[in-house]
């Protein structure tokens, strides 16, 4: 199963999920193949796509050693943040952010590998 996300402007999302780290595999005028680790994202383009604003955002979750190293990245990129770095009583340390489009990518580190 791959998660393919629709997007408003291919160029924009792609350099946005080249810098978190995704690495890419291959891009067109409205396709980009993205891969973490072993699983792939797909963005595409959408033409059409409406401006919507849903609460909460459907997202992704990344899993990576250290979630402190991404929160600090994503500081420094200045992505806007919907949860805040923290404990969850969940067992993650995690944060969520959105893309141009809004859609969630969550960073999360399981808080016994910490």
């Amino acid at each position: 199963m791959v998660v393919e996300i629709p997007v408003h402007n291919i160029k924009r999302s792609t350099e946005f999920y080249r810098r978190l780290g995704f690495e890419l595999i291959r891009e067109n005028s409205t396709f980009a193949e993205f891969k973490w680790d072993s699983h792939l994202l797909f963005l595409a383009e959408q033409r059409n796509l409406p401006q919507t604003s849903v609460f909460p955002p459907p997202n992704i979750r990344v899993m990576v050693p250290n979630v402190d190293d991404y929160w600090h990245l994503v500081q420094e990129l200045g992505a806007s943040v919907i949860n805040p770095i923290s404990d969850r009583d969940y067992g993650l340390r995690d944060f969520i952010i959105v893309d141009p489009d809004g859609f969630g990518v969550q960073f999360a580190t399981k808080i016994s590998d910490i």
